[in-house]
């Protein structure tokens, strides 16, 4: 198991309305690594004489990493008192997998709040798409002492930081200001509403196919054009 580090801890951030700050969690051990996937969707150019691929879908950003948690040792400040169970805490992290508006007859608003992961200059904003936890210690009487949890993140866009020194001026990873789609929001509305009239152009460096249908939690980078 990683032994406690000095380094400051990362958190878990809620992002009320996709951006104000709301439930924070901070983890007991800072991860030992991060991993990030990017992804895009294509289609045809299997077939022998076929159509060349084409992009059909959104971009797709991932971050992974494992977290643990051990009651045995000095907990995060402002973390629940284990009381002996390390799924007490563990349920702190498992809140971000949880719906809102759960009993919404509107599907669309049935979703995981939005978050963003902090850990010093590194941050991504999205939604937890998975988490897997293992406990691999027990008390005598039975009570789950330790447990690692591994969390995958996802954001629909691709979100690359280049290296310090590549030419040009290095992004930072989760600062570019983003705008999040609402339930029947369009490419259209989210460009009129910054005061952007070529929405097409908005529509394109984003990878987006159809801009008057945008999937409700969608990321828009509106600072692609002017």
């Amino acid at each position: 198991m990683p032994a406690p580090q000095n380094l400051t801890k990362a958190q878990l951030i809620e992002l009320i309305d996709g951006k104000t700050p709301g439930k924070t969690v901070t983890v007991q051990f800072n991860p030992q690594s991060l991993k990030t996937n990017y992804s895009n969707q294509f289609s045809g150019g299997d077939q022998k004489q076929g159509s060349s691929l084409q992009f059909v879908g959104t971009s797709v950003t991932k971050l992974s990493m494992e977290l643990w948690f051990d009651v045995t040792l000095p907990v995060p400040e402002g973390a629940p008192s284990p009381g002996g169970d390390v799924r007490k805490l563990t349920k702190e992290i498992a809140y971000f997998m949880s719906l809102q508006n759960a009993t919404s007859p509107k599907q669309e608003t049935r979703t995981p709040p939005r978050m963003m992961f902090q850990w010093g200059s590194f941050t991504f904003s999205g939604v937890m798409e998975s988490l897997d936890e293992t406990i691999d210690l027990f008390s005598p009487d039975g009570l789950p002492l330790r447990a690692s949890v591994t969390i995958n993140l996802s954001r629909h866009d691709l979100l690359y930081t280049p290296a310090n020194g590549a030419a040009g001026t290095p992004n930072t990873t989760g600062t570019t200001p983003l705008a999040t789609a609402k339930a029947g929001d369009s490419v259209q509305q989210l460009a009129a509403a910054a005061g952007i009239t070529n929405w097409q152009a908005v529509a394109q460096a984003n990878g987006i196919t159809n801009p008057r249908m945008l999937q409700t939690g969608t990321m828009i980078n509106l600072s692609t054009t002017s």
